[in-house]
């Protein structure tokens, strides 16, 4: 008999284990639209669980617009800003969500996120208070930008993690403001070191994709019996699997495009 070696049956394969039979795990729920890999269906179903207040979101790191974990809300109506620092990607984003700047839901920020200056940006772009989504991917000083955020009290948090450093590993890379990521594994920090922070800010470790990049954290209040419990990194890390980028493009379908819509 012949079986099917294809991305569909590896993720299906991961998704066997006994260890994600329960459905208060995220990860089942995971699909791509625009994001990298399955974070698209972790958000969703993160929100159908808690519901959504003000459909407000901020992404730090959003890309060229086309590839984040925002870019689906925005298509179903959510609004927010992007924030990017690099100036090819931050002219992508103005092609690229045209329409959507147009109609003022959403605001592009093109500027580096620095720990001392990431409140200014926020609050330039027009964003304050509670918001539901906060989304950091800036491949290097991610957590100490995250400790300085202020400005926005986000119901949920989405963070690159560094899965080369396992639990209970807290590593934390140095700041540095000229730091450009090299495709090695120094960057960011470990997961036990974001659950420590989140933990004292009052957040829930909820889940991490597939792939072992993205984490997500949930307001304690807001996560109690609807997620899998302990909510710690141990219970929730996952390996990193970056192979699964390239599966999760396979299985997506066409290339993504942002654009006016009825």
């Amino acid at each position: 008999m012949q079986h099917d070696s294809g991305p569909a049956a590896e993720i299906a394969r991961i998704l066997g284990d006994a260890r994600y039979a329960s459905r208060k795990r995220l990860n089942r729920f995971g699909w791509r639209a625009f994001s990298q890999t399955d974070e698209d269906g972790m958000i969703q179903e993160i929100f159908q669980r808690i519901g959504a207040t003000s459909r407000r979101f901020l992404e730090i790191g959003a890309g060229d617009g086309l590839e984040n974990n925002t870019a689906y809300l925005l298509t179903s109506g959510w609004s927010g800003t992007w924030i990017e620092a690099d100036p090819t990607r931050s002219a992508a984003i103005l092609r690229n969500c045209d329409a959507a700047i147009r109609d003022e839901r959403l605001a592009v920020i093109g500027a580096a996120a620095t720990p001392d200056g990431i409140d200014e940006l926020i609050r330039d772009s027009g964003l304050a208070g509670e918001i539901d989504l906060l989304s950091l991917d800036i491949d290097g000083n991610d957590y100490h930008v995250l400790r300085r955020i202020e400005a926005v009290r986000p119901r949920v948090v989405v963070v690159e993690y560094n899965a080369s450093y396992r639990p209970p590993v807290r590593w934390i890379m140095n700041y540095d403001p000229d730091h450009r990521w090299d495709g090695t594994n120094y960057f960011g920090a470990s997961l036990s070191a974001y659950e420590d922070i989140m933990s004292e800010r009052g957040y829930a470790l909820v889940g991490c994709n597939l792939a072992g990049v993205n984490a997500f954290f949930v307001r304690a209040d807001l996560a109690w019996d609807r997620f899998l419990a302990p909510f710690d990194a141990e219970n929730h890390f996952e390996p990193p699997r970056f192979y699964l980028v390239s599966h999760f493009a396979q299985l997506s379908g066409h290339p993504p495009r942002l654009g006016e819509s009825a």
